[in-house]
């Protein structure tokens, strides 16, 4: 909140209650953190989206079609079902789309998250624009099969909800009815 302020007074379009080296260093600091959170996102995306691969190819159901886990970042980021987009407008993630593809963008270059000094200050600012770039190089590279919006669908969990449908699950397959 005090990056996003910062941000605002130094656009001027709030009273700045700093000088602007301290809000700039505010801005970046609030930049560094969503970058880390980016980042974590990405790695249970790519950890998804490695699996929806994995599973695509062992149906055997795609026999001449290049699914590769961009495939899943296509459907994750163009293809979002109703009931998905729903759900994450709910929980108040607006631009889903965006935190997506930046999150994908990001794991495209960074195996590991480096150190609030490696990235220049330059870079904290604007680091959307690249991020959406890194994106979309990484579908290119690829050469994934591009689904149409039908051809797979999926549903998201939040981690309670999804632990209660283990458990359900659990009791179901153990019930001696």
């Amino acid at each position: 909140m005090e990056s996003s302020r910062a941000s605002l007074a130094l656009q001027g379009f709030l009273p700045a209650e700093a000088g602007n080296y301290d809000l700039d260093q505010q801005l970046l600091r609030g930049r560094y953190a969503e970058l880390r959170m980016l980042y974590y996102i990405g790695k249970d995306l790519i950890r998804w989206m490695d699996q929806c691969a994995e599973t695509a190819a062992a149906s055997g159901s795609f026999p001449d079609i290049r699914i590769r886990p961009e495939t899943f970042a296509i459907v994750l980021v163009q293809h979002v079902p109703a009931h998905v987009r729903a759900k994450l407008e709910g929980w108040g993630v607006l631009d889903f789309c965006a935190l997506f593809r930046r999150s994908i963008g990001l794991h495209a270059i960074f195996q590991e998250f480096p150190p609030a000094e490696s990235f220049t200050p330059e870079f904290l600012r604007r680091y959307h624009r690249h991020l959406d770039q890194w994106y979309e190089h990484r579908l290119r590279e690829a050469g994934a099969h591009r689904p149409e919006p039908t051809e797979f669908t999926f549903d998201l969990y939040a981690s309670g909800e999804y632990a209660l449908l283990l458990e359900q699950s659990w009791n179901a397959s153990t019930d001696p009815r």
